[in-house]
């Protein structure tokens, strides 16, 4: 089973990848990474085919570049600096950088390794390709669409008689059934409701004339792991230093569970405060979550009201409209919605990830707010980083 290319533009990505790579060209050329692919359902299983058709989509991938349309569409967001657009007319992904293989059980490997500014955006583009081989090479897919569509169908009526109040903007990039599945969702919910606010999928965003929406991912903060004079336990702060520097205030949503959110808040301190718009959850307990972050801003002297709180922690429609209904009144709150905007189907969605494991030849990780999301190739590195986090957090407490 043949299938058409799956990527037909560099822009098939989610826009906060081009807003990491901006800080990284302006500030952190000389950082290699590694990033490692899993996934998190049980028997799962790649066949030979998928192996054989997933290579060839990398393939392909290498062969793109950005066009001058897609480049001046890049120019046109407010944030994104003439240099690095410039940089972009010359990048191209290389395949030399990745490699697909598979385990005897049908496991597949997957590892990035290169120069970080390059190497960092491929875990879309692969997302991307191995999602839609896997669905299109294992299901009937006219099926999958067929239910997919129902369900969409739901929603867009749930959106329009006031069942569902709030706003959103899709996220669904990485776990999308396919490329024109994607596209299919991302209309009709811009043109059927009012409640689409944006995407992240930033060629989605220039083709139906959406606002791109992202800001940045645990690998961001997880770089700064990498870097020999930065303490461990200080990441989010070096990093929330440089975006700062980066866009002076502009683009300025933070997440905060990359080293567990309440080491984070150590950080983010009067001058971050007031510096960054806003933070975003994706781990814990997001009401207990909420409760943290205002609570934190009234400590400062700070109105809520004026923050907004952005929810994208495997979210689907009806636990979205409950944290609204908690929030609402007391923050700005806005939700990035994935999985159940682009693969909501009759199947379960696969929980895949490509997370970056290595900077400079040294391990990294995510602790996040939740044990199981935690991801790291060096158990010894990964104790020593809760150690690490957790003395600062006693020390200073």
């Amino acid at each position: 089973m043949k299938l058409k290319p799956i990527i037909e533009s560099l822009l098939d990505i989610d826009l906060y990848k081009f807003n990491m790579d901006q800080v990284i060209f302006h500030k952190h050329t000389a950082l290699c990474g590694q990033y490692y692919f899993k996934c998190r359902n049980k028997d799962v299983v790649f066949t030979e085919e998928m192996l054989r058709e997933i290579n060839e989509q990398v393939d392909h991938l290498c062969s793109l570049y950005f066009k001058k349309e897609e480049l001046d569409y890049l120019h046109s967001i407010r944030f994104i600096k003439d240099d690095y657009v410039e940089f972009l007319r010359l990048w191209r992904p290389i395949r030399d950088y990745v490699t697909v293989s598979r385990f005897g059980d049908g496991e597949l490997q997957v590892v990035v390794d290169g120069p970080l500014f390059s190497a960092m955006q491929f875990e879309i583009y692969l997302l991307e390709i191995i999602n839609e081989v896997y669905f299109r090479m294992k299901y009937d897919y006219d099926l999958l669409v067929e239910s997919a569509e129902k369900k969409l169908d739901e929603k867009i009526r749930r959106l329009n008689d006031g069942t569902y109040t709030f706003k959103f903007a899709e996220f669904g990039c990485r776990r999308r059934l396919s490329r024109e599945w994607e596209d299919v969702v991302v209309k009709r919910l811009a043109q059927e409701t009012d409640k689409c606010i944006g995407t992240s999928n930033v060629y989605l965003a220039m083709k139906y004339n959406l606002t791109p929406i992202g800001t940045y991912a645990h690998e961001y903060v997880q770089m700064y792991q990498g870097i020999d004079k930065i303490p461990l336990a200080y990441t989010n702060y070096y990093a929330m230093r440089d975006w700062y520097s980066e866009y002076d205030g502009d683009n300025g949503t933070a997440l905060t569970d990359t080293v567990t959110t309440d080491l984070f808040l150590m950080d983010f301190n009067r001058s971050m405060v007031n510096n960054y718009t806003g933070v975003r959850h994706d781990s814990g307990d997001p009401f207990e979550w909420g409760e943290k972050i205002l609570s934190h801003y009234e400590s400062y002297g700070v109105d809520p009201k004026t923050k907004l709180l952005l929810f994208s922690d495997s979210l689907d429609f009806d636990r979205a409209q409950k944290l609204y209904d908690h929030f609402k009144d007391r923050c700005k709150v806005s939700f990035g919605i994935g999985t159940f905007c682009s693969n909501d189907t009759c199947e379960n969605a696969l929980n895949i990830v490509i997370k970056l494991q290595y900077v400079n030849g040294r391990p990294v990780a995510k602790l996040s707010d939740i044990p199981e999301k935690a991801m790291c190739r060096d158990p010894q590195y990964l104790d020593y980083l809760k150690r690490a986090v957790e003395f600062r957090l006693h020390r200073e407490k």
